[in-house]
């Protein structure tokens, strides 16, 4: 049985989708006018990519000038989205299952913070953490040993569930944590989770296993 969620927040609770061109439209006019005339495919891949990692990793991945990630840096770290946001329908399966839960998200912390304010979350979650790549070297590993350390939950008694299966899913599954594949695309194989599926219909009963 588990005691604890621990889940993401982009693209878990709610679709970057809904907010992208609003949230990022400046930095993807940004990012054409540096790329597209070089590099088209490039610069749309890289578009793409911000929609569900952090910036700085996807500008190192692409190749952003010193200028292009600086510029980008200035337009997100003091943003905030204050437009209305809407979770996932489903999302309140997991709202009204009666165990701790904690958010674990990666970006920039004030930005982060506005998505869970416009949400109307925040009171769902034990305690809410932001991974800031720009403030620390903490991953979402070290954030997950923490919570168990302070709260006394075993590995057994967590379940991990993102769409990411190269970071909140990865670093769970070093730790031996089971993890839950969100893919309501089918964009993924089981890659090694514990669960994998297009929604949270089974998680309520996962978590009395």
């Amino acid at each position: 049985m588990k005691r604890v969620l621990i889940l993401d927040l982009d693209n878990t609770i709610y679709p970057v989708s809904s907010i992208a061109e609003h949230l990022f439209g400046k930095l993807f006019k940004l990012i054409d006018e540096n790329l597209g005339e070089e590099d088209k495919l490039a610069a749309t891949k890289a578009k793409g990519e911000l929609t569900r990692r952090p910036y700085q990793h996807v500008a190192d991945e692409f190749g952003f000038s010193d200028e292009l990630k600086a510029q980008g840096m200035e337009m997100l770290r003091n943003c905030k989205f204050e437009e209305p946001m809407y979770p996932y329908d489903e999302y309140h399966l997991l709202r009204q299952i009666p165990i701790d839960k904690f958010l674990v998200t990666t970006g920039f912390t004030k930005l982060q913070m506005s998505k869970v304010e416009m949400l109307n979350i925040g009171a769902d979650f034990k305690q809410v953490y932001v991974v800031d790549p720009e403030q620390s070297g903490q991953t979402k590993k070290d954030v997950f040993q923490k919570i168990m350390k302070e709260n006394g939950y075993t590995t057994e008694e967590v379940l991990v569930i993102g769409d990411d299966p190269n970071s909140e899913i990865k670093a769970a599954m070093e730790l031996g944590i089971d993890t839950f594949l969100f893919d309501p695309l089918d964009k993924y194989t089981n890659q090694g989770v514990t669960y994998h599926a297009r929604d949270y219909r089974d998680v309520g009963e996962i978590v009395n296993k």
